[in-house]
């Protein structure tokens, strides 16, 4: 006499094969679920202990990648550095095109603006002479060539004009 394993109570052989083969994709289908879930989160979140937590929920049969797909973030990290290079690729062709933003208030500026219009924040210097306005970073206007006070260092005089001082009190003696 044979003695069988019978799943449930089952003793037909063909039905006994039909439940142990739908077991085994339920548990093959849940594995698939888990390593998704986690290639997923991999490819939508950054920090590594999140990602964890979203494998370790999914370990729950079924519901805990239903539950991941609810809360996970609805884009890919790729995604979100494609679209922040295309906005700072952007703003570079606009910064060209002489299209400029107060930096304190985003409000739209023209390069001549002393201040800001909006929030009236200083922007930049005028020169004292021509009123022209001066890029913080220049160290004499390059419209009428004065130096600007605090930027530029004092001339250091040339040897030439050193020894041609030096000369001239000795000649007068």
């Amino acid at each position: 006499m044979h003695l069988q394993l019978a799943i449930f109570g089952i003793n037909s052989d063909g039905l006994n094969t039909a439940v142990k083969l739908l077991i085994l994709f339920l548990v093959v289908t849940w594995l698939a679920l888990v390593y998704y879930t986690y290639s997923d989160a991999r490819r939508r979140i950054a920090d590594p202990m999140i990602i964890g937590c979203a494998t370790a929920a999914s370990l729950f049969p079924f519901v805990g990648t239903v539950v991941y797909m609810i809360v996970r973030p609805p884009e890919y990290l790729d995604d979100i550095r494609e679209r922040e290079l295309e906005m700072q690729a952007a703003e570079a062709r606009l910064h060209q095109l002489n299209y400029f933003l107060c930096p304190h208030c985003d409000y739209e500026v023209e390069k001549e603006f002393l201040r800001c219009p909006s929030c009236l924040r200083k922007l930049k210097d005028a020169c004292v002479a021509c009123n022209k306005p001066l890029d913080p970073d220049w160290k004499i206007c390059p419209f009428c060539e004065t130096e600007i006070a605090g930027k530029t260092p004092p001339r250091r005089r040339r040897r030439r004009e050193q020894s041609d001082t030096e000369q001239q009190p000795a000649a007068g003696a």
